[in-house]
C-alpha cells in the first residue's frame, strides 16, 4: 500500500493536466492509468494531427457545447485558449492556427503533443503508472481516501481525480471505468451515447458514393419534416452513410431525436451560393447555351463526377438525353434536388467509433468552481467522464485541459 496526496485515475489529457497542475504547486501526485502507454487517446485525436483548441470566445466555446456549456464558464475564466496555447509554445511545440479557429501543433503529430504533456507532468513530479486498471474507490467515513487496483494493491491519498474519458475509442482505454467508480460514490450517471459520430443512411449507395467528399455544402437536418439545425462545410459519404465535420456536430442532435422516435432526414444543399431562383436561371442558361449538347455535359459543370450517377437516378434523368429535350418541370426537379439532395438517417455509427461521448457524471453534483462531487468529499473529475461534448473543432479538448488544470489546482490546496 502506498500514500500520496492526489491519485488522478487516468492518462489522458484532463489526467495529466490534473496530474502536473498538482504536483507543480507540490502534492505528491500518482497517476493511475489502464493502458500500457499513457495518453493514447490524444495521440490520435485530430486524425492524428490533435486539434487542441480553437481561438473562438468564450461565449461561442460555451455555446459549442449546448445546455450544459455554462459548466465550463469558471474553468475557462483560469485557463483558457491562450493560456492552453502558451503552454503548450512553452514546452516547445510550436502551434498554428488554421481555418475556423482550430489550433494544431505546426508538426501536425498529435504524439509530439502527448508526449510534450507526459514530458512535463512528469518533470513536474507526477509518478506515472501505466498498465494499472483501478477496481474500486476506497470509501471511508464518507470520504474518498483511495482506490484499488486490479492486481489487489491500494493506493490511499486525501483526494483522487477521476479522469478516465467516456466510451469512445475503447482500444485507447475509454472503456467507462470512470461512470462504475463515479456510481461507486453516489453520482449519477446521465445516459451515456455517441457524439460526433458518422450517421448511418440507407439511401447512400455504396458502390456510388463511398468516400466522395464534398465541400462548402449546406446542411439541413430535418426533424419530422421540420428544420432543427443548418449547418455549412464538408460531408463525406461512407459505406454505410454519412459523415465529416458537419455530419458529426449535427450527430447529438439526431441520435436523440431518432431516440425519441422521430423521422429524421439531412438534406444537402450542392449550389448554397445560389438561391433557388438564381440557381434556375443559370440551368436555363446552360440548357440553352448548349443546345443540343446531352445533360452529362451539363451535369459535368454543376457536381463531381462521382456524384453524377446518382443524380441522375434520383432525378429520373437521362445522361444522353439532348439538352433541348428538357422540360420545365424536368429542370425544376433538378434544381430542387441540387438545393436539397435528401438522405434519410436511421441511426448512428456505435459509440466507439464516435469522438467523444455524450451523458456521463450529472453537473449538478459537481462544483463547477473546483471540479469537486457535491456528494464525497476527496473527489474531483475532470474531462470527457462529465457530462460535456461540444462540436468538432478543438473546443472538447480545451474542455479536458481546462477542467483538468482546474482540478489540479483545487486539489493541491
Amino acid at each position: 500500500m502506498s500514500a500520496v496526496d492526489v491519485i488522478v485515475i487516468g492518462g489522458g489529457a484532463a489526467g495529466l493536466m490534473a496530474a502536473g497542475t498538482a504536483a507543480e504547486h507540490g502534492a505528491r501526485v500518482l497517476v493511475l492509468e489502464r493502458m500500457r502507454e499513457p495518453a493514447r487517446k490524444l495521440r490520435i485525436t485530430g486524425k492524428g494531427r490533435c486539434n487542441l483548441t480553437n481561438t473562438a470566445p468564450v461565449p461561442e466555446f460555451i455555446q459549442r457545447f449546448g445546455r450544459n456549456g455554462r459548466f465550463l464558464r469558471q474553468a475557462f475564466a483560469r485557463f483558457f485558449a491562450p493560456e492552453l496555447m502558451a503552454f503548450f509554445e512553452a514546452l516547445d511545440v510550436p502551434l498554428v492556427e488554421e481555418r475556423g479557429g482550430r489550433v494544431f501543433p505546426a508538426s501536425g503529430s498529435a504524439p509530439e503533443v502527448a508526449a510534450a504533456l507526459v514530458g512535463w507532468a512528469q518533470r513536474c513530479g507526477a509518478r506515472l503508472e501505466s498498465g494499472h486498471p483501478v477496481a474500486d474507490l476506497l470509501l471511508e467515513n464518507g470520504r474518498g481516501v483511495g482506490v484499488t487496483c486490479r492486481d489487489g494493491r491500494e493506493h490511499r491519498a486525501r483526494s483522487i481525480i477521476i479522469a478516465t474519458g467516456g466510451l469512445s475509442y475503447p482500444r485507447t482505454g475509454s472503456t467507462g471505468d470512470g461512470y462504475r467508480l463515479a456510481q461507486q460514490a453516489g453520482h449519477t450517471i446521465v445516459p451515456t451515447r455517441p457524439a460526433l459520430v458518422p450517421l448511418e443512411s440507407p439511401d447512400v449507395p455504396r458502390d456510388i458514393l463511398t468516400d466522395l467528399n464534398l465541400r462548402n455544402v449546406g446542411v439541413r437536418v430535418l426533424v419530422n419534416n421540420k428544420k432543427q439545425a443548418e449547418d455549412f462545410g464538408e460531408v463525406t459519404f461512407t459505406a454505410s452513410g454519412l459523415s465529416g465535420p458537419t455530419m458529426l456536430t449535427a450527430s447529438g442532435a439526431v441520435i436523440d431525436a431518432l431516440a425519441d422516435g422521430h423521422e429524421v432526414q439531412v438534406m444537402l444543399d450542392l449550389k448554397p451560393g445560389l438561391d433557388a431562383a438564381k440557381l434556375d436561371a443559370r440551368l436555363q442558361r446552360d440548357i440553352d447555351k448548349g443546345g443540343r449538347g446531352t445533360v452529362r455535359t451539363l451535369l459535368d459543370g454543376l457536381l463531381p463526377q462521382k456524384i453524377i450517377p446518382f443524380c441522375l437516378s434520383r432525378t429520373g434523368l437521362s445522361a444522353e438525353s439532348r439538352l433541348h429535350q428538357i422540360t420545365g418541370p424536368q429542370r425544376k426537379a433538378l434544381g430542387t434536388w441540387l438545393k436539397g439532395c435528401p438522405f434519410g438517417i436511421s441511426g448512428s455509427r456505435p459509440v466507439d467509433e464516435a469522438i467523444v461521448t455524450a451523458g456521463g457524471v450529472a453537473l449538478k453534483e459537481v462544483d463547477p468552481r473546483t471540479m469537486a462531487s457535491r456528494l464525497l468529499p476527496g473527489l474531483h473529475f475532470a474531462g470527457e467522464v462529465l457530462d460535456l461534448d461540444g462540436d468538432t473543432g478543438g473546443y472538447n479538448l480545451q474542455a479536458a485541459f481546462s477542467t483538468g488544470r482546474l482540478a489540479g489546482v483545487a486539489v493541491s490546496g
